[in-house]
């Protein structure tokens, strides 16, 4: 059980997590015990860890709830333009811990615990993973949720409410094996359901032509029911909505069956409808055209947009009088994060043309300024095209709405390129070789008015070879937004050490403006600054060490490098090319154990799509080579090798403040962005690094000297990939590359299936297409310069301090308000909703304060209407006393 903190201690950890109030801390207590008692039904001689837990949860829910209820009293009050993120994907991870830190409550609920006799961080791992995603674009919409409701944007994020998220993964005899992640079982304190808001949405049927336009009939209908989680920001009393929609079959599903007398089967069949949110699909950078799919991928779009329109109507101003659609644009912003919801486009067509009644150019002008379009992915096998017939059969009336928009953009391409078919048949939505698809990229750029990506160099890699022809027609149309990280949960949360001894050094500011790092380039020489930051890093690795050796029976050196490789298992991002450097330092260990080596522990985690072969084999492999090496005496405590299991949000706090080494090594031109990256710098650990992705402004901020970076740069492998690349040349010039891949080919890592790996080293030189071999040589001497300034503790440590200095530019709030005055059209505000307590009237008078400043922006940010017209909307909203709760 954790010690209580001593005065000396919480005067050293400031308010960053909040003060401990005598108060505070007996009603939380007071909360706890209630809860326990009128909420579990139980008492302190039957109740289990986990309801302590559900207790706790309740207790700081409700310190949520009042917030939250205000919060949507505000936006009612001020109608600000709504912002709504849209993804299949959000890896949220635990909730408990995030919400105390964002209301201030962590250390006053640590001594409420304390006081129970209770240990704080055995409740918090009671908690579940809501794993609702698959990585780097799940991951991105979650660290955007909490940074949108830091800067006090009214957003909402919507998706689906998996019962079943990414699965987990056990490593059985060195396999990955998948079981089902029913993280619902126990059900979930963060969510509310809000059956009074469910929604029909269509599939199947036909289309009708007639006087009125064509109509959509004889559909199936399937309920979306929606379920919100409350999202707080940062100590700002601003509490958002994450709505996750669960699929529901009508009452009167399969009526035909009822009616010939199967009502066992009718209600059985019930199941089919409810399939739609039954699984997260867990493929990362991989598409699958599976109906499934499809119907999620609309499911979500056409309840969100039938909310999105009750919002709107209901507005305070839309209630007052006849709906008008033009300023549609000024109260809606809608982000696309990838694709997957890219059939909201056709289907707001479709609610403006069908049920609205607008005429198809206003409808679609009114579309394009609505949507924005964030690409995540280069590589071809993850872009989504979706087969016509398909569509015909799921979506009919969709498909021709998908016909007539690309017909219109075809006929503005003819017109501007009348002789140039070859460019007409590149730029069209529709896709003819290999079967009729409909290339949903192309869909959301032609109707979106912004289209990003999410770094320079993936952004530069989009304009000018992925989607050039449409961005030499638009340039305007494509900009670039770096993905960032929340501070909140990858630092205060997972490094509490760390982010206390940085609030010591430059003040609390910081954890809002994370730019204000910079100052701690001024600490760079001193010695005192420096021994913390490093006992920081040694005590984090002391305490991950004893994980490891609980978890995986493996004694490990705390004094070693810690050299982790963390994500999804692929292919581009090169966990081979981070093995055969496993095999390399092992070699050489067994050539002369007396030699000087600088100890490791290597630590590779992440999960495989479940139906790709090759990266479950590198899974096979990594296992098959940690199991040798760790056996063998010659190596001793030299050199260590992990397989993390089940990498998720949780294992990631836990690992990332104790890396020294962060692995970002995927081939140039390959990664998007990558976030992990810019975890590991903001928590004190050096790169190692292709010029890749984020990897590139990583260096730019901090320098390339501070960096250890290695390979080809994007030039180089388009020149490669021109020339042609032979990894025989690779294997047959450089000595220990052979020795390593000989060992593998022959069996030496699997002794009784010596032909396992055969698929492998094909492939390698065979089908390579990330050139694992042309980085080898150059990624083994960087290794050896990570080695030679390990050895030098002080030097290792003033980069880090470098490194952390530099990464303010990485944080999620930095790239949502880019978002925000760039595509969204609007301004985050540090004006402070007032706390629950406190009473109406201020309420009022920060509305009108906010809607003070509303008005300036807009007049910036919209020439398009007048200054007039904006007075006008302005003048039009007035005080209301009434008190609404708008969800």
């Amino acid at each position: 059980m954790a010690a209580p903190l001593t005065d000396q201690e919480k005067r050293k950890q400031i308010s960053i997590r909040g003060i401990v109030g005598v108060e505070n801390v007996a009603e939380l207590k007071k909360g706890f015990n209630r809860h326990l008692h009128f909420t579990l039904v139980k008492d302190r001689n039957v109740a289990t860890p986990r309801d302590y837990y559900f207790a706790l949860a309740h207790t700081v829910r409700d310190h949520l709830v009042g917030r939250w209820i205000r919060t949507q009293q505000f936006y009612y009050e001020t109608d600000p333009k709504r912002v709504y993120y849209l993804s299949l994907e959000f890896y949220m991870g635990r909730t408990l811990q995030n919400t105390m830190i964002n209301l201030g409550l962590q250390n006053a609920c640590d001594e409420a615990i304390y006081q129970l006799g209770l240990d704080m961080e055995d409740l918090e791992e009671m908690e579940e993973d809501a794993g609702l995603g698959n990585g780097g674009l799940g991951r991105l919409a979650a660290c955007f949720l909490d940074s949108m409701a830091t800067l006090g944007l009214a957003a909402y994020g919507y998706g689906i409410r998996y019962e079943y998220g990414i699965f987990n993964q056990k490593i059985k005899n060195g396999w990955q094996v998948e079981e089902a992640d029913d993280w619902l079982r126990h059900g979930n304190p963060w969510e509310k359901a809000r059956p009074e808001y469910m929604l029909p949405v269509h599939f199947y049927g036909r289309v009708e032509e007639s006087k009125e336009g064509a109509k959509w009939v004889d559909t199936q209908v399937v309920l979306a029911m929606p379920y919100d989680t409350p999202i707080p920001g940062y100590m700002n009393n601003t509490v958002n909505t994450m709505r996750l929609w669960s699929a529901r079959a009508p009452n009167d599903f399969n009526l035909m069956d009822f009616n010939v007398g199967d009502y066992i089967q009718a209600v059985l069949d019930r199941n089919l409808a409810e399939n739609i949110s039954r699984v997260l699909y867990p493929n990362d950078n991989f598409f699958e055209g599976k109906e499934l799919r499809l119907k999620q991928e609309y499911f979500v779009v056409a309840a969100t947009l039938q909310d999105i329109m009750r919002r709107f109507k209901n507005s305070k101003k839309g209630s007052s009088g006849p709906v008008s659609f033009d300023s549609f644009p000024e109260k809606v912003a809608i982000q696309l994060n990838d694709t997957h919801p890219a059939m909201a486009i056709p289907e707001l067509m479709r609610v403006f043309v069908d049920i609205e009644k607008l005429d198809w150019d206003t409808a679609w002008a009114i579309t394009k300024r609505t949507f924005a379009y964030t690409n995540h992915t280069v590589l071809p096998e993850a872009l989504e095209r979706w087969p016509i017939g398909l569509l015909e059969t799921l979506l009919p009336r969709h498909l021709q709405i998908i016909y007539r928009i690309n017909q219109g953009h075809l006929d503005e391409i003819s017109a501007l390129f009348p002789e140039d078919m070859d460019r007409i048949r590149r730029m069209s939505l529709i896709e003819e070789d290999g079967g009729k698809r409909v290339n949903m990229a192309h869909l959301c750029i032609v109707g979106s008015h912004a289209v990003n990506g999410v770094a320079e160099i993936h952004s530069n890699i989009i304009k000018t070879d992925v989607f050039r022809d449409f961005s030499e027609l638009e340039p305007e149309k494509f900009q670039n937004k770096t993905n960032g990280i929340t501070p909140r949960r990858w630092l205060l949360l997972c490094n509490p050490g760390l982010a206390e001894l940085i609030a010591e050094a430059i003040g609390e500011e910081y954890v809002k403006d994370l730019s204000q790092l910079q100052k701690l380039n001024e600490l760079v020489d001193d010695d005192t600054f420096i021994r913390d930051v490093s006992k920081v890093k040694q005590d984090n690795k002391e305490k991950f060490s004893q994980y490891l050796e609980k978890e995986y029976m493996v004694e490990i050196n705390p004094s070693s490098m810690f050299d982790v490789h963390v994500k999804r298992i692929h292919e581009y991002k090169r966990q081979l090319l981070n093995c055969l450097h496993i095999v390399t330092m092992y070699n050489r260990i067994r050539k002369n154990p007396k030699a000087p080596f600088v100890p490791r522990t290597v630590i590779i985690g992440g999960k495989a799509a479940p139906g790709y072969h090759m990266a479950k084999m590198i899974i096979k492999l990594i296992t098959a080579v940690g199991e040798v090496v760790n056996k063998d005496p010659v190596v001793g405590s030299k050199l260590k090798v992990i397989y993390l299991e089940n990498y998720r949000v949780s294992l990631a706090e836990k690992v990332i403040p104790a890396t020294d080494l962060s692995e970002q090594i995927s081939t140039a031109g390959t990664e998007a962005s990558g976030t992990g990256n810019m975890k590991f710098m903001l928590n004190g650990a050096l790169t190692i690094g292709t010029m890749d992705g984020a990897n590139v402004e990583m260096a730019e901020e901090a320098g390339e000297e501070n960096m250890f970076i290695f390979g080809m740069r994007v030039e180089d492998v388009a020149e490669m990939d021109v020339q042609g690349y032979d990894a025989m040349t690779y294997y047959q010039k450089i000595p220990e590359l052979k020795q390593a891949i000989d060992q593998i080919n022959s069996g030496f890592f699997c002794p009784k299936q010596p032909e396992l790996f055969k698929d492998v080293t094909n492939m390698l030189f065979n089908h390579d297409r990330f050139k694992v071999f042309a980085d080898y040589e150059d990624y083994i001497t960087c290794q050896e310069k990570v080695n030679e300034l390990y050895q030098n503790p002080r030097e290792w440590t003033k980069m880090v301090i470098k490194n952390i200095a530099a990464s303010g530019k990485f944080s999620s709030d930095r790239t949502i308000t880019d978002y925000a005055t760039e595509v969204w059209g609007v301004e985050p505000t540090d004006l402070k909703i007032p706390p629950p307590n406190e009473p109406r009237e201020a309420l009022d008078e920060t509305a009108r304060a906010l809607r003070e400043k509303c008005y300036t922006v807009a007049t910036r940010f919209l020439p398009c209407l007048s200054v007039a017209n904006w007075l006008i909307l302005y003048l039009k909203v007035k005080l209301s006393k009434k008190v609404y709760h708008d969800p």
